[in-house]
C-alpha cells in the first residue's frame, strides 16, 4: 500500500473541494501544510512537501490541484526523493489572463521532464489555465494526459462533489503504477 500526499492550491481545498472529500474517504491520504494556503511563498510549500514526504516509509503518491502542479514542477529537478507518481489537475498559467497573483514566487517553473511517471487531468475551459497550456505542461513534464471536457477548474465551484470521474481516473493511474 502506497502513501498518498494530497497537494491542494491556493486556499487549501475547502469543504466541498473533492481532495478534501477523497481524505475523508481514504484514511491513508495525507495533506501537506504550508504556513499559509492564501498567501503561498514557493520556497515555504517546498519544505513543506518535503516534509510530508520525509513521512512516508515507501514512495508516495502525490496527487496535487492547481498551484500544487507548479510546486510539483519548480520541486521536482532538485529532489532526492523517491516518488512513486504524480497525479495533477488543473495546472493554471501564470502568463494567462487570469492568474493567481498572491503565487508569484511560483510562476515560471522549470521546463523539465519529471522524474517520476505523472498524469495531468485538464478541463477544456478552465479559467485558470487554456486547454494548450494544459497540453504543453503535460508534453513538458512527459505526463499522460486527460481531457475531462468542460469543468471549469476542477474545484468546488465546479460542482464535482467527491468527483467520482477523477477517483476512477486516479484508480487507473494507481494500479499502472504498480
Amino acid at each position: 500500500m502506497s502513501n498518498i500526499i494530497t497537494l491542494p492550491g491556493l486556499g487549501g481545498s475547502g469543504e466541498g473541494h473533492w481532495q478534501t472529500l477523497w481524505e475523508r474517504d481514504d484514511p491513508t491520504m495525507r495533506r501537506f501544510q504550508p504556513s499559509s494556503w492564501d498567501r503561498p511563498i514557493l520556497s515555504d510549500w517546498i519544505a513543506a512537501m518535503e516534509r510530508e514526504i520525509s513521512r512516508s516509509k515507501t514512495p508516495p503518491i502525490l496527487i496535487a490541484h492547481s498551484l500544487a502542479c507548479q510546486l510539483i514542477a519548480h520541486w521536482a529537478p532538485s529532489t532526492t526523493s523517491a516518488i512513486l507518481g504524480a497525479f495533477m489537475v488543473a495546472a493554471p498559467d501564470p502568463t494567462g489572463e487570469i492568474y493567481l497573483a498572491e503565487a508569484g514566487s511560483f510562476a515560471n517553473p522549470p521546463l523539465q521532464r519529471l522524474p517520476f511517471p505523472s498524469l495531468l487531468v485538464a478541463s477544456s475551459d478552465d479559467p485558470f489555465g487554456s486547454f494548450d497550456h494544459a497540453r504543453r505542461s503535460a508534453d513538458t513534464w512527459g505526463s499522460a494526459f486527460v481531457d475531462i471536457g468542460p469543468r471549469g477548474h476542477i474545484n468546488a465551484a465546479s460542482g464535482l462533489g467527491d468527483w467520482p470521474e477523477g477517483k476512477a481516473i486516479f484508480g487507473r493511474f494507481r494500479t499502472e503504477l504498480g
